[in-house]
């Protein structure tokens, strides 16, 4: 990494350009204005200065309509340039793609655990290949966390008991910092790592190095060490609904709403069982807030996730 001070530091992201552009514009304006107000102070305070002879004649009331219409329509044809310019990019920034690769990570004081979905799993580093959208799906296990990558121009809040998500695409193999940008306690300025981005071949080779249990398979472990199969094994239907094919699906609830079922009202429901009970069935779940860890909670959601759909060539009923 080169050292020293620059405006814009290593571009290393698909959006990197993007938002170095648009903060390239607001710099801009702002120093054309603060120049133009700053040297038009300095005119008039050496053109009217105090004690020098000057005409200054009675005020005249003039029609000053034109300068009006400027001085409205000028700033506000540059704010709509920001607001609108801001708004695609930040649309874009929060719209991953279809085919991005998705890894789990858990911030806690003070370190980052990430998940593959392969497997393998990292402590305060993250390999990913180049050219490949990656989407991370974060959660704090404790307090305010922020995932700060500087060279990719992302920065997203990791919450305590709320998934926050951000992506990005890496376009040049490097190694790159890592920060928790939010103050999360005492080792705070400890809190950081490196990325690794990686040819697709090498990303592909380092997988294979150590390959351990999937998220799915480690999640259908603790399933089944939990008892959760008791209530919602293909055995117990009636007694709860069935978890095959949940993901993605619209739920009908007991109090005539629809939620659809994504990774928050997974864990939502295996936290707070009551929030949002199933429509037909009885609000008999136990509750799992604070006796399982974010770790173990995403774990489930996995396992949770790859269950297929009754009737389908998967599906093991």
């Amino acid at each position: 990494m080169e050292q020293g001070f620059r405006l814009f530091p290593d571009q290393a992201s698909s959006v990197a350009p993007r938002v170095d552009a648009l903060y390239a514009f607001l710099l801009s304006v702002t120093a054309f204005f603060t120049l133009a107000i700053f040297l038009a102070i300095v005119y008039f305070a050496i053109k009217y200065r105090h004690g020098r002879p000057k005409d200054r004649p009675r005020l005249r009331h003039e029609q000053l309509w034109m300068l009006e219409i400027a001085w409205i329509v000028i700033p506000l044809a540059l704010t709509m340039v920001m607001f609108f310019w801001g708004a695609k990019l930040y649309f874009e920034i929060r719209t991953p793609p279809a085919d991005a690769i998705e890894l789990q990570v858990v911030g806690k004081q003070w370190m980052w655990k990430i998940y593959h979905p392969q497997g393998r799993t990292e402590i305060n580093e993250l390999h990913i290949p180049v050219g490949r959208p990656i989407r991370l799906r974060m959660i704090s296990d404790d307090v305010i966390h922020s995932f700060f990558i500087p060279a990719f121009r992302t920065k997203m809040d990791v919450l305590p008991g709320r998934y926050t998500m951000q992506w990005f695409e890496a376009t040049r193999v490097g190694e790159y910092d890592l920060f928790c940008a939010e103050y999360c306690g005492t080792d705070h300025a400890g809190m950081r790592g490196r990325v690794f981005a990686m040819t697709q071949a090498d990303y592909a080779e380092w997988l294979r190095s150590a390959a351990t249990e999937t998220p799915q398979a480690a999640g259908g472990r603790l399933f089944s060490q939990l008892r959760c199969n008791t209530c919602h094994g293909d055995d117990a239907v009636l007694r709860s609904p069935t978890l095959h094919g949940i993901f993605n699906r619209a739920i009908a609830l007991a109090d005539g709403r629809t939620v659809h079922a994504d990774e928050a009202y997974l864990r939502e429901s295996i936290v707070d069982p009551l929030a949002k009970v199933t429509a037909g069935y009885q609000p008999l779940m136990p509750t799992y807030q604070a006796q399982l860890t974010e770790e173990q909670l995403l774990l489930l959601i996995e396992y949770i996730k790859s269950l297929p759909r009754p009737g389908t060539q998967n599906d093991p009923t």
